[in-house]
């Protein structure tokens, strides 16, 4: 490459990044660009701050060194103390405000708020010797800050979240007032503000210490990517993978979205940067400007389903749900991974429908070429894989102490080497046309490197079992030092020379990068903030249980209905609040109230499908009119209009929206009770085709056009193959209820680590009786009560009726919902009887049938054109 092509592709790449970046921009609630030196240096070195005290909270280096070590308390007060001077100076008040430069009342409100923020780690020692009872001082600061606060997250994020939150306030001080369903006493100022902003039960509570914590290291690492040129490589992959396909551009849209998606927190964010490839490339093929951005919003939005930070919500479930880390990414895996299957699979039926072609291949490989370059690509995945896996693991075990430093320099080694192999093939281009498709061996190899931090990411998460977030830090640190070295490495290896390839342009890179990553945060750090007034709402005023109360009555106590309550108060709530803000919100209102209530239908919901079942539909709301921001987004670069690019977003997206329902119902497909490797298989492969079945059935369109029957019987068939149960527990009921006097008896002939159900009758606070189902793992004591009494629970018998009789604090018991004199009707005991996945026997069939009978009809459709 000479000295011209190297400026050449500078200026290319700049000025892609120049239009992304203003697109984003403007896409994200319109943030400031001054043009002021000083305003220009201060939201530039302030992000910059920002992200070096994050690394240092996240370091080892702060006990290391014996230096700033803070708690999460002190560390959650500064990081929002960051969020909210840069809402305040970052984002104009008013959409005519000015947005060259900032006021000077935006300043002081700015420095204000921050300080209001600050205030718990700048009196964090007097404020504990005082709990529960603020000085006058105290709650002018808390005031002032809430409402700083609030302002904030207009700014930032538009009215919707700052209304929840107004309204939730309201409701903690004026309780009193409010209809008797749903009164209390309300609270003192005092009170409310002590646990709003001067404790951890409110705005500094779980879900801003998760974004301290761990979101910001994540959005960083995937900022840092996008720095490095991974977003561009995944992009360019995509694209030769798949682009020669029908309708291949949509398809390397959705592949590439997935991709990104992985380490993107925003929908909106993923469409800006995708859609700008593939929008025009999708028209360019033949999809109209509204389905080509609808295919882009529904692969976008879908990006935030992807592990392993699915739109921060992934850390927000390890401190709702109580589980680790992996275990919410095992159970959203599947799921996740079927969808973008399905939409696949809608591209694929969208160009079949439209007779639409893929993009020409360059050069064309004969087969046994295709062969071989499959094979070998299989096979080095494999290597690096098991090398990766046991070969690391293998050094831990005999290098001991020094295991970091062998590992550090077998990171070194195959990054020169991945380097190399990336220098054997021409540059990445960094343009927004892709006028032909690159060849893939090409275009992949040009950024193996790129996959390195996440290798580093999986094996910290997955073998070292570090946190989140020390585990996005050392993949961070690797990505620091891959973007500051690539170019001048590459320069050295192609033995070129220019600005382009010097360690100047890969600290620049790193720095904008760091910058980046912090912005990206402003929204999330005040979101999290605004969504813990909800939190410590619920938490004061008791609104939890009178929720309950609530859904119950509207929805008869029927588990369906209060499902799509809860699916329908998502979707509204989402179309103005951020994923992770409406998932605070609604999980913390709704979830609760499912398992509750599925209790007393007779249905153990775990808590983890609940809470993904909020999720997945507060993501669907960012496509769903009127507001469907990612919706206008994606028609602002396809010319498209974009009420009808939403719900043509939305038809896609209905099998993103029965996912939900069907592992309410059956939690396998979370992958909860998978006993064997052949039962995973087997679930995989139900799933799987049940999501075909139905993007079959809702598209009208298989081989061919589907008849009336057609549709209904692949809706059937993806039914049965999503939940078996349906029809399999009707003939051999999966559950025989036995006398609850045998309790005892029955507890000390169980399995060690198997689950006991029991019925239980109580009382509400009301007088009400209920009913409810709970389970409980049984542990390896030796007799019936000694069983029991670990699990936290002991009973006595009243002429036959057996009732609870005491019940330990803080137990498994307690936690799943016994209490006092509460009587057990009876024992549910799984029966014995063969597979309820034999009803894929004459589903199957069905399916095959069917396949024949549309083959049949093509083939009938398309003779006329052969013979002619």
């Amino acid at each position: 490459m000479t000295k011209t092509n190297d400026s050449t592709t500078t200026e290319e790449e700049l000025a892609a990044d120049l239009k992304l970046a203003e697109e984003l921009a403007n896409s994200e609630a319109g943030a400031r660009n001054p043009t002021g030196s000083f305003s220009k240096k201060v939201l530039y070195f302030v992000p910059l701050i920002w992200t070096l005290f994050q690394l240092w909270y996240a370091s080892p280096l702060p006990f290391i060194f014996n230096f700033f070590v803070i708690n999460d308390t002190e560390a959650r007060a500064i990081h929002l103390a960051f969020a909210i001077f840069l809402s305040f100076t970052a984002f104009p008040t008013l959409k005519k405000s000015p947005k060259t430069y900032i006021p000077i009342q935006d300043w002081i409100v700015g420095l204000i708020g921050a300080f209001c923020s600050a205030y718990l780690y700048i009196f964090y020692n007097s404020l504990a010797d005082r709990p529960g009872n603020p000085s006058q001082i105290d709650l002018v600061v808390s005031v002032i800050g809430l409402i700083l606060l609030l302002e904030a997250t207009r700014r930032a994020l538009g009215p919707p979240l700052m209304v929840v939150a107004t309204v939730f306030i309201s409701y903690t001080f004026g309780g009193q007032y409010m209809p008797d369903v749903i009164a209390h006493k309300g609270a003192s100022l005092a009170k409310g503000m002590s646990h709003y902003w001067l404790g951890t039960e409110g705005v500094f509570g779980v879900a801003l210490g998760v974004s301290t914590g761990m979101v910001f290291m994540f959005v960083l690492f995937g900022a840092l990517l996008e720095s490095a040129g991974a977003g561009n490589y995944f992009i360019r992959t995509a694209f030769a993978a798949l682009g020669h396909l029908k309708g291949g551009p949509a398809k390397a849209a959705v592949v590439s979205s997935g991709l990104t998606g992985l380490v993107s927190g925003s929908s909106i964010a993923n469409v800006v940067t995708t859609g700008t490839f593939t929008i025009p490339l999708m028209k360019k093929v033949g999809f109209k400007p509204e389905k080509a951005g609808a295919i882009e919003v529904a692969c976008s939005t879908n990006g935030q389903l992807m592990p392993p930070v699915m739109g921060a919500a992934a850390f927000l479930m390890v401190e709702y749900v109580g589980i680790n880390y992996i275990d919410v990414i095992k159970h959203a895996f599947l799921p996740a991974i079927i969808s973008y299957i399905a939409l696949v699979y809608i591209v694929h039926l969208e160009a079949c429908k439209m007779g639409l072609e893929g993009m020409k291949r360059p050069i064309v490989k004969t087969a046994s070429q295709r062969i071989l370059s499959f094979t070998f690509t299989i096979l080095t995945l494999i290597i690096i894989g098991g090398v990766t896996y046991y070969g690391l693991g293998w050094i831990k075990h005999v290098g001991g102490a020094a295991t970091i430093y062998i590992v550090s320099a077998l990171l070194l080694v195959s990054y020169l080497f991945l380097l190399w192999l990336a220098c054997r093939v021409p540059e990445l281009e960094h343009t927004t046309e892709i006028n032909e498709l690159p060849p893939l061996g090409a275009t992949a190899q040009a950024g193996y490197y790129f996959l390195l931090p996440v290798v580093v990411l999986m094996w910290c998460l997955t073998v070292e079992r570090l946190s989140p977030a020390l585990s996005a830090y050392w993949a961070t640190v690797l990505m620091i030092f891959i973007v500051v070295t690539q170019r001048p490495i590459k320069g050295f290896f192609r033995k070129t020379q220019g600005d382009y390839f010097s360690i100047r342009s890969g600290l620049a890179d790193l720095i904008n990068g760091m910058v980046s990553g912090a912005r990206n945060m402003i929204g999330i750090g005040v979101a999290t903030s605004a969504a813990g007034i909800v939190v410590g709402t619920v938490t004061l005023t008791g609104i939890g249980l009178v929720m309950t109360e609530f859904v119950e009555f509207i929805s008869g106590g029927n588990l369906m209905m209060i499902l799509l309550f809860t699916a329908i108060i998502s979707l509204i709530l989402g179309m103005g609040l951020p994923t992770t803000a409406n998932y605070i919100v609604v999980s913390t209102l709704m979830a609760p109230v499912i398992v509750d209530l599925g209790a007393q239908n007779g249905l153990i919901v775990p808590l983890i499908a609940v809470h993904l079942f909020v999720f997945y539909f507060g993501i669907l709301a960012d496509d769903t009119p009127p507001v469907g921001l990612a919706a206008f987004a994606a028609a602002g670069i396809s010319g498209g209009d974009p009420i009808k690019t939403g719900i043509q977003g939305f038809t896609y997206d209905i099998r993103t929206a029965i996912l939900p329902f069907m592992f309410i119902f059956n939690t396998q497909l979370l992958l909860i009770g998978i006993d064997h490797w052949y039962h995973l298989l087997v679930t995989i492969v139900g799933a799987v085709l049940a999501m075909l079945a139905f993007a079959a059935a809702t598209q009208g369109f298989w081989l061919v056009k589907n008849r009336i029957w057609e549709t209904a019987a692949l809706l059937v068939i993806a039914l049965l193959l999503f939940r078996p149960g349906i029809v399999w527990d009707r003939i051999f009921p999966p559950l025989i209820e036995e006398p609850a006097a045998q309790l005892e008896e029955y507890v000390a002939d169980m399995d060690p680590g198997s689950s006991l159900r029991l019925v239980l009758k109580g009382e509400k606070m009301n007088g009400k009786e209920f009913t409810k189902v709970i389970m409980l793992k049984i542990g390896d004591e030796t007799t019936g009560a000694e069983r029991m009494a670990e699990v936290g629970f002991e009973t006595r018998d009243e002429e036959g009726r057996i009732f609870i009789d005491n019940v330990v604090f803080s137990s498994a018991a307690e936690k799943a919902g016994i209490d006092f004199d509460q009587e057990i009707l009876n024992l549910q005991v799984p029966t014995h009887r063969l597979p309820k996945e034999l009803v894929y026997i004459p589903i199957l069939s069905l399916y095959g049938f069917l396949f024949m009978i549309q083959l049949r009809r093509k083939k009938k459709l398309e003779s006329p054109a052969i013979s002619a």
